[in-house]
């Protein structure tokens, strides 16, 4: 190949939750339109791939740049174990929360894929549960101050929120799970807020309404801001029933699969295995399918303590460890002094601040706040010099 670097034009994702200015502060990103950024999608997955830029202009959708030559672009054992580029990267932008949701593992996407192909659901159907065979780790790194719910709270804790609220109509189910304080206790009780019927739920959020005006906690006052956006949604319990996290800037958290979060607000850089599975539980308009929901959730308790990603730090390197090789995250520190880096697969580099320059043996681009680069295996190694910060996104294969 004649090209070993290409400058990346990225996608950008309108989701309704997204921020109309936060991109634009951050990257000095364009909003023309003025409708909500929610999301910038740096990677090859079909619902957005980036497109590939050479030196001299040439440009090419980069899932048809990778299909031309696999093995060399993305490395002989990547290209074998995951036929395509195995991550998506994005900046990610939330001026509201986004739904309450799970990932499935990875057997049981591919189980819930092929089954859906078989019944004939179309894959842009709104009741479709599986948008690919793929599982959906991910990582996300906070740019600003990022509010999230990550995993179930201490199952003491869930009860003693609840009861503070004091609502007569879940009364009946919070005490069958005092009674049953376990894991399946919890599966029941989560069970039992996903399938009130409307009477009920009408009924359960009003009085929740009403109790939040002496309650002034975390939690608490999580649910006052979700008001706004949901409510008539079961989904605002989930405060009482999920950890509520607020990441600073620099700092970061790992999602594993079948366990139920939320962004809530927020900049970050988010990286994940190549998939777009998305089992929703609540704060959504969009399709809840509890059944499948159900089977794809461990009701396991999280400790606050053990949501954060502890990174290590190297001289000019600082590395955020995760339990998967579909990705692998990093924040290089450049200066004037030029830095040469080793690498394994193909990578994508975003440049969060300053401006940096970026080479390989066949090519050479400067990048500022905002811009982006893929570099693929064959390059063997980049070297990096210039006042600036870069996210290093790439995978353990």
């Amino acid at each position: 190949m004649n090209h070993s670097m290409w400058k990346l034009h990225n996608v950008i994702k309108h989701y309704d939750w997204g921020s109309k200015t936060a991109l634009t502060q951050l990257f000095n990103i364009e909003n023309t339109d003025h409708l909500p950024q929610a999301e910038l999608w740096m990677g090859a997955h079909p619902a957005g791939t980036s497109i590939a830029v050479t030196q001299d202009g040439q440009s090419i959708k980069l899932d048809e740049l990778i299909a031309q030559n696999p093995r060399l672009i993305l490395g002989e054992k990547t290209a074998k174990n995951y036929h395509g580029l195995p991550y998506l990267f994005k900046i990610l932008a939330a001026d509201s929360a986004l739904s309450i949701q799970v990932h499935p593992e990875l057997s049981k996407a591919k189980r819930g894929f092929n089954k859906e192909n078989e019944l004939g659901i179309a894959l842009d159907s709104p009741m479709r549960n599986y948008k690919d065979p793929n599982h959906k780790p991910e990582l996300i790194y906070a740019l600003t101050p990022f509010w999230a719910m990550n995993g179930f709270r201490p199952v003491k804790q869930i009860i003693e929120l609840f009861q503070q609220l004091n609502i007569e109509c879940l009364e009946k189910g919070l005490t069958a799970f005092t009674n049953t304080p376990t894991e399946t206790g919890l599966k029941t009780f989560f069970y039992f807020l996903l399938t009130l019927n409307d009477d009920i739920k009408q009924q359960a959020i009003s009085e929740l309404k009403n109790r939040l005006i002496e309650l002034d906690s975390t939690p608490f006052n999580i649910i006052k801001h979700l008001i706004k956006q949901y409510p008539n949604d079961c989904g605002l319990f989930s405060p009482l029933i999920l950890n509520v996290i607020e990441l600073k800037p620099g700092q970061a958290m790992f999602l594993t699969a079948q366990t139920p979060h939320a962004y809530l607000k927020g900049s970050g850089l988010e990286i994940m295995a190549n998939s777009d599975n998305v089992l929703r539980a609540g704060l959504t308009h969009k399709h809840i399918d509890i059944n499948e929901l159900l089977d794809n959730t461990e009701f396991k308790s999280i400790f606050p303590n053990a949501l954060l990603t502890t990174p290590i730090h190297h001289k000019n390197k600082i590395d955020f460890p995760v339990p998967v090789k579909d990705f692998a995250f990093e924040i290089l520190h450049s200066n004037t002094q030029p830095t040469m880096q080793l690498i394994h697969s193909a990578e994508i580099i975003l440049c969060i601040e300053g401006e940096v320059t970026l080479s390989t043996k066949t090519d050479l681009f400067k990048i500022k706040t905002g811009e982006s680069v893929f570099i693929a295996h064959n390059a063997q190694s980049f070297h990096y010099y210039g006042h600036g910060t870069l996210a290093r996104a790439f995978n353990a294969e």
